[in-house]
């Protein structure tokens, strides 16, 4: 049997090296123009980067490639690339396999082939990229070197909050001449943050704005011969706002600006531990908005605890619009006024005292009414 040998597979295999200089596709499929090394020319005079073919993209077996599902290229002009031609010997249909990081010693010529063709916006002239020269392309947060800290890291050190007070009850004495004990309030600090990456195990993405994503894998062997993991998950937005999930199973988040959460079912929490809630602003709270019935709002506290309000400067309301208002103390109901004490009732004032009634007034006393009854 005999067969054409002149279609792709069976023409030859054609590689090259080449260095991305467009990736602005106007059919927006993710094809990049490239430069191809020993094919192009560097003098962009003769060879402009708008005449460079343009070559597509394989993307891994993760990504289906069609109808938006899975990823798209991610591929920044200056970038080195490999790849082959699909047409062979005309070498006019490109295809990139992959990228090639490496360890750039010089900046980026901008005016020049296989270089970033965009300019700094810091007049220094240079590319783009590379951000960085001598030094691996590799994220600093994948490498770990203490002298190249990487930006979103030193960020995050530095905004990490330490010594958030909490609520603070002082002690007093009750009506009855009882003490009431204080609760005193505490401080609580942010945990440090857990970086502790070691190469390779760090797996790192970082957008060209700098949002971060790290899946940490890290691990050393100690002095004892054990094992000690240092596993984390990180999720960073460049404006600073981040979730991290630490080794142990500790979560931190920490918002840049405002949180907003929105549950169109229920929404259950079970704390096994304590809550420490902090507020510098105020706090508003709405039950029922709907006006729903047994849609009430129920607080319980088990045995052998307090609930405990002092507000320092101002006032308690408590305001039933319509409805009743109804205490009901198992045992004593003590109450100190350091000033004065004024009732007003709208209709009939009822007191029934099952045992003995004592009034110690240091001043005069007085009842009016249209008939006083004295039995």
């Amino acid at each position: 049997m005999q067969y054409d040998n002149n279609f792709l597979g069976r023409n030859g295999f054609i590689w090259f090296n080449g260095v991305v200089e467009d990736r602005n596709d106007p059919q927006k499929v993710g094809r990049l123009r490239v430069r191809c090394l020993g094919y192009h020319t560097e003098v962009k005079s003769e060879l402009p980067t708008a005449d460079l073919p343009w070559a597509s993209c394989v993307l891994p077996v993760t990504s289906s490639g069609i109808s938006g599902l899975g990823g798209h290229p991610f591929i920044v002009e200056g970038s080195w690339v490999f790849g082959y031609f699909r047409d062979g010997n005309d070498c006019q249909e490109p295809v990139i396999l992959g990228t090639l990081p490496g360890k750039p010693i010089e900046n980026g010529k901008p005016s020049s082939g296989f270089y970033d063709p965009n300019v700094r916006t810091d007049d220094s002239g240079h590319s783009v990229y590379p951000r960085e020269i001598n030094e691996t392309d590799i994220n600093r947060l994948a490498v770990n070197d203490v002298n190249l800290v990487a930006a979103s890291l030193a960020s995050r050190r530095l905004a990490r909050r330490i010594t958030m007070a909490t609520a603070d009850f002082d002690a007093t004495s009750g009506a009855d001449g009882s003490t009431i004990a204080a609760s005193d309030g505490t401080t609580w600090n942010q945990p440090v943050i857990p970086y502790e990456a070691v190469y390779p195990y760090n797996h790192v993405y970082e957008s060209e704005s700098g949002h971060v994503l790290e899946f940490d894998d890290s691990f050393i062997i100690d002095e004892n011969g054990d094992r000690v993991n240092h596993y984390r998950v990180h999720m960073r937005h460049t404006s600073g706002t981040s979730f991290e999930w630490h080794n142990n199973g500790d979560h931190t988040a920490l918002n840049k600006g405002d949180h907003y959460n929105i549950t169109t079912g229920n929404w259950q929490q079970q704390i096994d531990g304590n809550r420490e809630l902090t507020i510098d602003g105020h706090y508003k709270l709405r039950i029922n908005g709907d006006g729903e019935t047994d849609n009430h709002y129920d607080i319980q506290v088990g045995p052998n605890a307090n609930i405990n309000i002092q507000v320092d400067t101002g006032k308690i309301n408590l305001i039933t619009k319509q409805g009743d208002v109804n205490v009901n103390a198992g045992g004593n109901y003590n109450v100190k006024v350091g000033g004065n004490y004024t009732m007003t009732v709208a209709g009939n004032r009822a007191v029934t005292v099952n045992g003995t009634t004592n009034d110690t007034t240091q001043g005069a006393v007085q009842h009016r009414g249209s008939t006083i009854d004295l039995n």
